[in-house]
């Protein structure tokens, strides 16, 4: 079977790998044949490619997946799906983003055209099921995202440093701010604490970060973009795993921390408590308060049993987003 799938296709321009890339090529794994679209890094360019790739390849392809963001990729989804309809193509929207709810909420009849007409949607969360449910779709499937759980060793961190690692893309929306703010608040508290903070810059922040931990006087060490492979290995060295987020559905870099063995403190925003059971699989704290994850992050040093508790559950609960079980899922709706 041959597949088209759109979506922003980017990481050989500096950015995060994201899911056209990891899902495709598990895809491409059990014998899928998939057109992309698109690699262009300028946006009407990239949306030019995606037009005329749909175009084309209307005759050859069975379905077509299409990444669905909140922001500018939500028009992206808009026009490719339109053009799907003219062209009698079954498209399959994938949901993305904390932020999802709140456009179709807020853009109604543009977010029927999409979802109303799609084959199907397929959201990684209940967090966007229920709120697409909420809004009148029925046409949804839930399919989590999935990682090959053998890749990811779980190590057990018997005893907990103040060595916090922070892996998100350097915007807004993921507040790495907080992050370092984290850390000067726990320096009070423990001398030797540090943060490694790995990502892309995507909206030309870092630097402006770099000065801000310089400015409050903290050790973190601005890794940039990373492998997975090289991240996952520099794990070893880390204790904690926090995320800042402001708005978020369920990240991958959350799921592989929780299959690594590290702890993961986390803003308790978007889909992150339908991943974490706060204390049972991790420890969620309100969105921007510093003083609740410089505490939450303390107790864990200090308490390490309840560190294991959370680490053991969090990797059992991840083992179920596995590739192996989750395909079964895909197979199904693309039979």
């Amino acid at each position: 079977m041959k597949l088209l799938y759109i979506g922003n296709k980017l990481s050989k321009h500096g950015s995060s790998i994201t899911i056209i890339e990891s899902l495709g090529a598990l895809l491409e794994s059990e014998n899928y044949k998939i057109i992309y679209s698109s690699t262009k890094k300028n946006q009407l360019l990239r949306l030019l490619d995606m037009i005329y790739t749909t175009s084309i390849s209307s005759r050859k392809v069975s379905y077509v997946l299409i990444d669905t963001y909140s922001t500018s990729g939500f028009y992206y989804a808009l026009i490719i799906s339109q053009l799907c309809r003219m062209l009698k193509l079954k498209y399959i929207p994938i949901l993305h983003g904390g932020k999802l709810p709140n456009r179709i909420e807020n853009s109604k009849f543009l977010s029927n055209l999409i979802f109303k007409n799609a084959y199907i949607n397929i959201a990684p969360s209940n967090y966007l099921v229920e709120s697409f449910v909420k809004n009148g779709y029925t046409n949804l499937k839930y399919i989590p995202n999935t990682i090959e759980i053998n890749n990811y060793k779980f190590t057990e961190r018997k005893i907990l440093e103040p060595k916090l690692l922070w892996v998100r893309s350097f915007a807004t929306i993921y507040n790495p701010k907080m992050a370092i703010e984290v850390v000067a608040l726990l320096k009070k508290e423990f001398l030797n604490v540090q943060l490694a903070m790995i990502g892309p810059d995507s909206e030309n922040i870092l630097e402006e970060c770099k000065i801000y931990a310089k400015n409050l006087n903290v050790k973190v060490n601005f890794l940039g973009k990373l492998s997975k492979k090289d991240w996952i290995s520099l794990s070893d060295e880390y204790s904690i795993f926090i995320n800042t987020t402001h708005f978020d559905n369920t990240p991958v870099s959350v799921i592989e921390a929780m299959a690594l063995g590290l702890p993961v403190v986390s803003t308790n925003v978007g889909g992150i408590p339908y991943l974490i059971n706060s204390n049972k699989e991790g420890i969620l704290i309100n969105d921007n308060d510093i003083k609740a994850m410089s505490g939450a992050i303390s107790n864990l040093i200090k308490n390490p049993d309840l560190a294991k508790s959370i680490t053991l559950n969090a990797r059992k609960k991840v083992e179920d987003f596995d590739w192996k079980i989750v395909k079964t899922k895909w197979i199904e709706i693309l039979k």
